[in-house]
């Protein structure tokens, strides 16, 4: 007599997916999409996306591309003409010497990252993450197999990372270092004398600083640098850039990825055979945002200073409310801890939670970003919503003393 066998259960999933969670700020978004949808007013300062309308004329030139049929399959990386842009971009800015060849056009910042964690990390490596530090780090390195190693810094020292720091938490084996300067969530920025030293161990040692600059040109003291700049250490480097934040672009998904042809030729491998090239209207527009006038960008940013001031002046009218000055980005990231303990409130989380269901005022916990003493706003709004804002979270902190 046979022996029946058990049935496979039902909706098993693959232990890869089950190593990683779904983005913290995503499902803020979520949830703030949904209760707007119920006709609730909200004072919404959680996703990362700026609030100025894409230039006109990178809009131009994606209706121009459409209507010249620019609108079939390119080469995976992007056409030629792209990643001259973008290399000659980078090489104006920081004085860098990439050829075409090691630039790869992505559907957006967050997948360039992807790709390059994908074709460098295998299971057991290390990668080297400072934090506070963006969320989704974790779970890419997670889905790879890497295990991530976080260095905390201080909020005491303005979230300074320093080589000594990097230093300390290598191993034999850590393959890669993230450093993200402007900084989301604090917009802390990397001292220039940090950030190359960071890039020169790495190379001594052979391991990978994977640079994002999704905020590079958000800086707001002095110029934009570049790790890519120490051109000696080129071999060791993956730049890892974005068009979202710099022209107001989140929606066209543009990224990019530059690193040594072995790594960009793995990238438009692995991407071959998910993505496969960038929508090509967005290629063409991107050329438009890369090659034009770079004055919007310069008004965007002096927008930012001018709503951080504003946020940071409303502050200080909420006593217990401490924050850190962000130098770029569009991010503060206020620590509440001193109201832990009152009205209910334990923890980040909790004060995101009832800001949102108490005050309708969306921010992100810091738990998933690495500290559970503060919470996250995008700055990225008009005034009055920040008026608005500010406002409400007057009151509600004003109710738990």
């Amino acid at each position: 007599m046979a022996t029946a066998t058990a049935a496979p259960a039902a909706h098993t999933l693959s232990e890869r997916i089950n190593r990683i969670e779904v983005s913290a700020t995503m499902a803020i978004t979520a949830e703030a999409l949904r209760l707007k949808s119920q006709g609730i007013d909200l004072a919404d300062f959680g996703a990362g996306e700026p609030h100025f309308s894409t230039p006109e004329h990178i809009k131009q030139a994606a209706i121009q591309a459409i209507e010249k049929n620019y609108t079939r399959y390119t080469a995976v990386a992007g056409i030629p003409e792209i990643r001259r842009a973008i290399v000659d971009r980078h090489a104006a800015d920081f004085g860098t010497n990439y050829a075409p060849e090691e630039c790869s056009f992505t559907t957006g910042g967050k997948l360039a990252l992807f790709n390059a964690i994908e074709v460098l990390i295998d299971h057991g490596d290390e990668v080297i993450v400072p934090t506070p530090a963006w969320v989704s780090y974790k779970d890419i390195i997670q889905f790879a197999g890497g295990v991530p190693v976080f260095v905390e810094t201080s909020e005491v020292e303005n979230f300074r990372v320093t080589a000594a720091m990097i230093e300390a938490a290598i191993t034999p084996k850590t393959r890669a270092i993230i450093l993200n300067s402007p900084s989301n969530p604090s917009g802390a920025i990397m001292a220039k004398d940090d950030l190359y030293s960071i890039v020169r161990l790495a190379h001594e040692r052979g391991i990978y600083a994977l640079l994002d600059e999704c905020y590079v040109y958000l800086c707001f003291d002095g110029e934009p640098v570049s790790g890519a700049s120490v051109t000696e250490c080129k071999e060791h480097i993956v730049v890892l850039g974005s068009l979202s934040k710099t022209y107001a672009m989140t929606g066209w998904r543009a990224g990019f990825a530059l690193a040594p042809k072995p790594i960009i030729a793995a990238i438009n491998k692995l991407q071959s055979q998910s993505t496969s090239n960038t929508n090509t209207m967005v290629q063409h527009a991107s050329i438009a945002a890369l090659s034009g006038s770079q004055q919007c960008v310069a008004d965007m940013r002096a927008g930012y200073i001018e709503i951080r001031d504003r946020v940071l002046e409303g502050f200080q009218s909420i006593p217990g409310l401490t924050c850190t000055v962000p130098q770029g980005a569009f991010y503060v990231y206020p620590n509440v801890s001193a109201f832990f303990g009152k009205g209910g409130v334990n923890s980040a989380s909790d004060v995101a939670a009832r800001l949102l269901s108490e005050a309708h005022v969306v921010c992100v916990p810091g738990e998933p970003f690495g500290t559970a003493d503060h919470i996250r706003l995008s700055y990225a709004v008009s005034s009055s919503v920040v008026d608005k804002g500010l406002e409400r979270m007057r009151t509600f902190f004003a109710s738990l003393t």
